[in-house]
This record gives C-alpha cells, structure tokens and sequence, in this order.
C-alpha cells in the first residue's frame, strides 16, 4: 500500500472553523456604529499600538511567539543621470518627487548606457521610477524622430492586476508629456475592438508573459513596427519567475530576443524584485543575457513591527483524536474584524481562493453586528474572478472604500495601494520572498506597519513561529528554474519553428540541450528539416502546445446551472479536487454546489446552495522509477534522484461537519487517473536498520507515512517551493527499489527543480524534518507535524514515534555534503496535443 501527498497548486483544503469562542480585544467604547471608524492619531495608529491593542487579554497575548522590531531607515538620495529628458525629470518634480534614491538613479544610469540591469531592493522601494526613468526618456527621443513610429518599450508583469496598476501609474508620471507617451495594457481582458488600436499606436505596452507566449511571438508580423523599435523590455516582479513557469518564461524570452534580432532590435531588459537572491545571477538565467545589478537600497522605511501568531488549541480532536488548533482561516478572520473596527487599512493574504471567501464572509458577518455599512467595506479578492470583478475590487481598494481585504496571492505582486497599515498572513505562503513581498505592502507611504504571521496547523507553520531566526536570520531562497528542462523547451522550439524557421545560429541562443531535441523533434514529425532549417509543419498552432504557467490544460470554466451565468474558472491541474461533482464551491461569499462536472468540455455546472459541510477530495498515487541519475549510499540505505512517473486517481470526497469537522460520509467519483513525468528524490531503508531503529513491521507503514509529510512541509525551507508545488509517496516494499522507499516529487512536467535540490541539502534538510517531529508536543502526531491537509490517504497510518526514530538512523549515515546530479541526457518530448480553440 502506498501513502501518498499530491501538489495542489490552486486548493488548500479546507479544514473545518473550530467551535472556540471568539475574542475581540477592544472594548465596545473603541467601536464606531456609524459606519467610519475611529481615525484616532498617528500614535494610536503607530503598529506597537495596533497591535497591542489586537493582544489584548491574557489569551491572545499568548499566541504571539516572537515579536521582530525594523527599526526605520534614512533614504540616501542621488541625481538623475544627465542624459534622462528634463521634461521627464519636471514631470518626476510634478509629481512630487525632487531627488531620486541612490538605487533609482543608478538603475536608471544602467539603462541609459545600455545595459540590462536588475534592481532589487525592498518593497515600495520606488523600483518602478528607476526604469520608468530611463524608459519616458527614450520614449520622448523617438516621438521626435522625422519618420517612423519611434521608440517602444515592453513591460511585463506576472499578473493582470499589477499591469492594470502600472498604467494607472504611467499615466499619471507622463501626463505632462502629452502624447509621446501611449500606454495600453493588451491582455486577455483587453476588448476585441481596441487591439488594433494598440498594435498601431501604443508604444509602451503593458501585458504578461502568457499574451506574449500566445498571441504577439505568433503573430509578430502584425507586431512587426513595435518589436522594430524595441528598446526596453521590463520584467517586473522578476523572484516570480521560478520552477517550471520560470523555465516557460525563459525560453518566451528567448522567443522574443530572437524576433527582435530579425527585425533589427536588441532591446535593453530591466528587471525588478524585491525579494531576489543572487538577482543578477537569477537575471541572467531568465533572460540568457548578462545582466548588472542594483541592491543597496537607497530608499527611507518606517519602522516595521513583525509578529508571529500561534492560534491556540481547541477542545475538539481531530483524525486519530489528535488535538486540533483553531484553524488560521478563523483567527485571521477574527483579526481583520478587529482591524477594520480600529479604522485600520488591512489586507489579509490567504493561500487559497476558499480561504479568502471565507475569510471576507465571516469579518462581514461580524461586522454586521456592529455596523452594517461598516460590514460592506470588506471583500474578498481572489483569481478566478471576472475581469469587471477585479476592477470594482481594485478601484475600491485604491480610493479607501474598502479597508478591509481578504486576498490571495492575485493581489501579492506590487499593486501600489499607499495608506495600508497592516497585513496578515494566514499561512507561511511557502517562501521567505513571498512572506516578504506580501509583509511588504503595509506601509507604502513610508509609515510604519504591522505585519502578522498566523500559523497553520502545519508543520512549517509550527516550526516557524518557534523558530523565528528561520525567518528572520536568513536570506531570501535563490531562484530555482531551468530553461533547460526538455519538457519546457521542446514545445518552445516548435513554437520558435512556427515564428521563423529554426536554423544552427539559433542553437546558442536556446542553449545545448536545444541540438540534442532538434532531432527527436524531427522524428517524432513535429519539425521538418530543409536544409540548414527546421520548420513547424503542423496545421495547429505551436504556442498552444504548451502552457507557460503548467497547469495541465484550459481553465475549467464555473457556470451557474440555471442561468447558464460565467462565476469563474479553475486551474485544470486543480479541478478534480475542487470541481468534481458533489464539490461544494464558494463564490463572492455565495455557496454553490456542483452538480455536473464535464470533463471533455471544461465545464462545471454548479447550483446555490447551503449544504451544512464542505469537500475534502481523496485520491491515490503510485510511483515508478524510470530512470536513476544519481545514487549516495546513507550508510546501508541510498538516497537516490531521478526521473520517476507519477500515476494520480482523484478516487472520493468527504463530507465534513462545517464547525467540528466531523466527518458525516464519503462518496466515491468516477475520475480518470492523471499521469506526470516527473523529477523525484527518493531515500531507502533495509531490514538491518529497521531493527537498529526499533521499527516494527506493524510500524513501519505509518513511520515511513510520517517522515514523508513532515520532510514535504519542511521542503519549503530549503527549496523555492511551498508544499502545493510538491508531492510525496512512501511504500514499505517498492516495487523498484525492493526496499522501504519515502519519494518526494515535482509536481511539474519534467521537474521544476526542487526535488534536486532536496537531494543536494538532503542532510540538512532530513535533520530539519526529525527535529520538527520530535519538537512537537503532541503524543502520536497531530496537523503540526506528521498530518498533511491533502492526504489522499486520510492521515493514515501514521506512527510519530516510529518516524523519529527512523529519521534519526537513516541520518547516522547521511554523508557531510550531497554533490549535485548530474546533467541528464534529455527524454523524447512528447508535447501534449493542442487545446481546442
């Protein structure tokens, strides 16, 4: 029997609110019932202040574990570069701002000579006046060129919303320019009519990664006057791009630099993150060019206070009569009322879209008791909606009708809403770049800002808020991606093929790995070789055959059966957990139920309604090895890495009580099983040390369980990954290996990178894991360290005990360091077939 622990990128599964009482800090003189809420002064509203006030009380000071104090930073401030326009430096003046920053100017000083440069500094650091700069300046040259279009510049943002931000932010810098700077955002939102608008007149365009994979490379002939006067390509948010989506964009890219090459173009790139290790190393990854770097931050910040929060324990027992917390959902809900009575501007990030839903639901529930106006200046914000939704939601938060947000990462990268005063975080997000890019957007005018982290019932969370030097004493995690990956670039030759015909000069640009696929491409007839080229001779289009973000397919569209009306979409890879039939689903605070799930025309026809539980899909998994590159001894066991096959069967759902999580029955689905090629780090046992561990056969099922969770939740630690990227199994007699075998794997076609690094920091990243189990109070495990939420096994067998001590021999063997695997001979890519149209 194997025990398995799928990747769930767009699902957290919801573990019901516990029945513990609410507890609000303030007493009801503090509330306003008139639907504003008290403004109080800048030293009531200071983050100290806020969030004592949010620990009031003996039990919720409790819950706060460590408390991290920023102190505020002067700014260090420079001259603009004297080639940048002076219409561009007054309209910069316009807009209030006399001197640039260090970092800005510098970045900006780059640019200007020419050279693709990457700025990373903190959040609001004022990144985006640094290419903004260089970029208005030579936009103004162009527009006054005797002929031609003039100069065009490119920006890309991982997101819809941030590109929608930005040009709110273009127009307003370049408003006194007049008409020699023309933004437009040219997306999937973008209407039909206004697109040749774009194409004919923009010349700063705004859009992502997926409409440049899919509908400008394709079609450069229509493009071909823009990507003539090419000169900059900004690449926002850059930490974004990482595994296998960062592999895609890599090789998008290339895609581009290449058209740009045949239309006489050599664009400068100008990165920016805030949260980058390594950045110019990163950079030159992404964009396959070298790039410079600017890192000392020359920006003012306010004091900064971080807390780490620990909900507390409830009375109720959970699986195997584990003791359950009070749930993150809810303890975050309960601070984001308190925030919003305070008048304090918040948002509140969650890890998935239910989590936001419900989050919004139940601060506007209690708010309601207090102040019905009051309740209506909280939202949720999540993907998935639709495009008007997103809009409404981000003009109402920009003007301070809203002061209170429950959002998913949707709303994470860089859209500037200035005056938050607090985040919450209901969950480590997976990585310390995305806890701090998300901490990072309280406080964008400069004042000060509360930040805090509410634990999960999680092993990471756990481990985290009682180690804070974890977080606090550590960089960022380097950005893992691999352009290299022959999944990732077989369909982005053919899709290049399609552009213009590949020829030996493009082979340096796509890299080595590109002359070993050329020919299996070949073979398997998706190119045809002429002569010195090789062509896409195929009547679909290349670009569909793949997509960039790796989400196995179409969004899954959400239609309200009666009315036939549009509520959203889901993530292909997610939607048969989240989707099946019988898949309670929450939308703008409204439960629905699915009734008919279609898989062949990606559709789920849902209908209101108020079941008294929620879905928990269950599922299987089996593994199998394909290929071993590299094998270590850990004395008599091996850790091993490799290529493995992943076979995955969404099997059942539960039902589960809303408050006690009790589980009321389970029904079985029909569902196709999903098959994944994959990357995968694996460690063996034999029977020697099973008996020196004290592992008995009865045990050995739920030691090995045990370990697999764990060392899944600490994975993130170690790797850019969260444990949704990732997936594990563990079998007491596998049969490749004939030995006890715990598997974690990329939930990526052909890998995205983090099992490798597992293998390389095995050591540490497996003594990281046993002390996580060993630490944890509870006395046969519990959610916070051997229990996973997408166990498609129902967290059993599960045996603590048996784990430690298993975990503690395997490592008396570990060696001192794992050398990194080997280059890997590249696989016959079979690219899926197209999406319909």
């Amino acid at each position: 029997m194997a025990f398995n622990h799928l990747p769930v990128r767009a699902h957290d599964a919801f573990r019901a609110l516990s029945a513990a009482p609410v507890t609000h800090s303030m007493s009801m003189a503090t509330y306003s019932t008139t639907g504003r809420p008290p403004r109080g002064t800048a030293a009531q509203h200071s983050p100290r202040a806020v969030l004592d006030r949010l620990a009031g009380g003996s039990s919720r000071a409790e819950r706060i574990t460590h408390t991290e104090h920023l102190p505020p930073r002067p700014a260090s401030y420079a001259v603009w570069p004297h080639r940048v326009r002076p219409e561009v430096i007054a309209a910069v003046q316009e807009a209030g701002i006399d001197h640039p920053w260090s970092h800005q100017a510098r970045a900006a000083e780059h640019a200007l000579n020419g050279e693709s440069v990457v700025v990373s500094t903190g959040t609001a650091s004022g990144k985006s006046l640094g290419y903004l700069v260089p970029v208005l300046s030579t936009l103004l040259d162009g527009s006054e060129a005797p002929n031609g279009r003039g100069a065009t510049a490119l920006y890309l943002a991982p997101t819809k919303a941030l590109a929608a931000d930005q040009r709110r932010a273009v127009r307003a810098l370049a408003a006194p320019l007049g008409r020699a700077v023309r933004p437009a955002v040219y997306d999937g939102d973008t209407p039909v009519e206004e697109r040749e608008w774009v194409r004919q007149y923009a010349n700063y365009l705004l859009t992502n990664p997926d409409m440049l994979h899919r509908g400008i490379l394709p079609s450069h002939p229509r493009w071909s006057s823009f990507l003539r006067a090419l000169k900059y390509v900004v690449i926002d948010e850059c930490h974004v791009y990482r595994g296998v989506f960062g592999s895609h964009v890599a090789q998008v890219l290339r895609r581009l630099r290449r058209l740009c090459a045949r239309y006489g173009s050599e664009p400068v790139f100008l990165l920016a993150s805030a949260t980058a290790a390594e950045p110019a190393v990163a950079g030159q990854r992404l964009t396959g060019l070298p790039i410079a770097e600017v890192a000392q931050d020359g920006s003012p910040r306010g004091e900064v206070v971080f807390a780490l929060w620990e909900p507390p324990l409830t009375e109720l027992q959970g699986e195997k009569g584990a003791p359950v917390r009070r749930t993150a959902t809810a303890e975050t809900a309960d601070l984001l009322t308190d925030l919003t009575l305070q008048g304090v501007r918040s948002v509140a990030f969650v890890r998935s879209r239910r989590g936001a839903e419900l989050i919004s639901v139940i601060a506007k529930e209690r708010l309601a008791d207090r102040d019905r106006v009051l309740a209506s200046r909280v939202a949720a914000y999540r993907g998935g909606y639709l495009a008007e939704e997103r809009r409404a939601l981000e003009r109402a938060l920009h003007s301070g009708e809203l002061l209170g947000l429950a959002a998913t990462t949707a709303l994470e990268l860089g859209v500037d809403v200035a005056g938050l005063d607090a985040v919450l975080i209901a969950g480590y997000p997976g990585t310390r770049a995305s806890l701090w890019q998300q901490a990072g957007r309280a406080g964008r005018t400069g004042q000060g800002a509360l930040a805090v982290l509410v634990a999960r019932d999680d092993p990471l969370d756990t481990f985290l808020v009682h180690h804070p030097e974890a977080i606090f004493d550590q960089p960022v995690e380097s950005t893992v991606l691999d352009p290299d990956n022959p999944y990732v670039l077989a369909p982005h030759l053919c899709a290049a093929a399609a552009e213009l015909p590949l020829t030996e000069q493009d082979k340096g640009l796509f890299g080595p790995a590109s002359a070993e696929l050329l020919p299996q491409l070949e073979s398997a007839k998706l190119l045809r070789r002429r002569g010195l080229s090789w062509y896409w001779t195929r009547k679909e289009r290349a670009a569909d055959l793949t997509d960039i973000r790796g989400e196995g397919g179409p969004p899954v569209q959400i239609v309200e059966e009666g009315t036939g009306r549009l509520l959203g979409t889901v993530d292909a890879s997610a939607s048969h957990t989240t989707v099946h039939e019988g898949a309670v689903h929450l939308h703008q605070g409204r439960t629905y139920q699915v009734r008919t799930f279609d898989l062949d025309a990606s559709v789920a026809l849902v209908e209101e309604a108020s079941p008294p539980y929620t879905t928990v899909a269950r599922d299987t998994t089996s593994v199998s090895v394909l290929e071993t590159d590299r094998s270590i001894p850990w004395g008599e066991g091996r850790l091993c890495f490799g290529s493995v096959e992943v076979t995955h069967q969404v099997v059942s759902y539960l039902r589960r009580r809303l408050l006690t999580g009790e589980v009321l029955g389970e029904t079985k689905l029909d569902l196709p099983p999903r098959h994944l090629r994959t990357r995968a780090v694996w460690w063996t046992v034999t029977d020697d040390q099973l008996d020196a561990a004290l592992v008995h056969p009865q045990q050995l099922g739920g030691a090995l369980h045990a370990a697999e969770h764990a060392s899944i939740g600490l994975l993130p630690l170690f790797a850019t990954c969260d444990r949704w990227d990732i997936g594990g199994v563990s079998v007491p007699l596998h049969p490749d290996t004939l030995l006890p075998t715990v598997f974690v794997y990329d939930g990526h076609p052909g890998g995205a990178g983090f099992a490798e690094r597992a293998f390389a920091t095995a050591r540490e990243w497996l003594t990281a894991t046993r002390e996580a189990i060993a630490a944890c109070e509870c006395a046969s495990g519990c959610p916070s360290c051997v229990q996973s939420p997408k166990c498609g096994n129902g967290n059993e067998p599960l045996h603590k005990r048996a784990a430690v001590r298993l975990l503690t021999e395997l490592l008396k063997g570990a060696p001192a360091t794992a050398p990194p695997p080997e280059d890997r001979p590249a696989p016959v890519p079979r690219p899926a077939a197209p999406p319909a149209p």
